[in-house]
């Protein structure tokens, strides 16, 4: 059965669909089976692996709102092995649609169910926002991936996102796990890159954090530098791997793809 990891940030901004996506074609081109969910209405991820929204009849809107089985929407990416659940701005729309159906929060995992034993990992790409969708992610998770980036603002909302998770634990998804923190945009010239990483460490590792999520949080090795293969790479619809694989940014996915594997 898949590992199912959800990215999730209720930031924008901070390197979601780029790790969605790349860490999804990393594990692939180590020999996974990789189903990328993509739940945010912008489509980043969906564009980032080359599928054109534009020309997409059903998406994950379909799935959502109208039930429709996960596995009817399924496209098949250019890496061996990888698959996308692709997003357009229609499913903007599931955020309003979803407040008055039943069993809201949990559209997601059902759907998941029914290709759960096709994958070895299933990653979910969300909103930058705590809406029904970003709970539909976590509900339906087994863990939680979260991207933070190198800057100033960096801990600002991290208290709310500890809070969310500890609340989708008490009452939708009590198996719900950390899987880790990955720091992004990370300038190895600027000392406020350094710092940032030491005040996420030690913010998980304080008392508020530990508050809500009581066992130790892991900050990935693998930080994800300033990069501007990575910055191009989604113009031209393709995963790092396949863009630049000598990269400093291909790099640092191909090794936080080593780190998950390892679980």
């Amino acid at each position: 059965m898949a590992r199912v990891i959800a990215i999730v940030n209720q930031k924008g901004g901070v390197g979601k669909s780029t790790t969605a996506v790349n860490l999804a074609a990393y594990l692939a081109v180590g020999g996974a089976r990789v189903l990328l969910v993509d739940l945010d209405p912008q489509g980043n991820a969906t564009s980032g692996v080359g599928v054109d929204k534009v020309r997409l009849e059903r998406c994950m809107y379909d799935v959502l709102v109208h039930e429709e089985p996960l596995e009817s929407i399924l496209q098949q990416c250019s890496i061996e092995g990888l698959w996308i659940a692709p997003a357009t701005i229609e499913l903007a729309g599931a955020e309003i649609e979803l407040v008055a159906a039943m069993s809201r929060e949990f559209r997601l995992r059902r759907a998941i169910e029914g290709v759960k034993e096709r994958f070895d990992y299933i990653l979910i790409d969300s909103p930058p926002s705590l809406g029904l969708l970003t709970l539909n992610g976590l509900t339906a998770a087994d863990s939680a991936l979260v991207p933070i980036q190198c800057e100033y603002y960096a801990l600002e909302g991290l208290s709310q996102l500890v809070k969310t998770l500890k609340l989708v634990r008490d009452h939708l998804n009590p198996e719900l796990k950390v899987e880790g923190i990955v720091m992004t945009m990370y300038d190895a010239r600027t000392n406020l890159s350094q710092q940032v990483v030491e005040d996420v460490q030690a913010f998980f590792a304080g008392a508020e954090a530990r508050r809500y999520i009581p066992e130790q949080v892991r900050v990935f090795r693998s930080v994800i530098p300033r990069n501007i293969r990575l910055s191009e790479a989604p113009s031209f619809g393709q995963p790092i791997v396949l863009y630049d694989a000598r990269s400093r940014g291909a790099r640092a996915y191909e090794e936080l793809a080593r780190e998950v594997r390892a679980g």
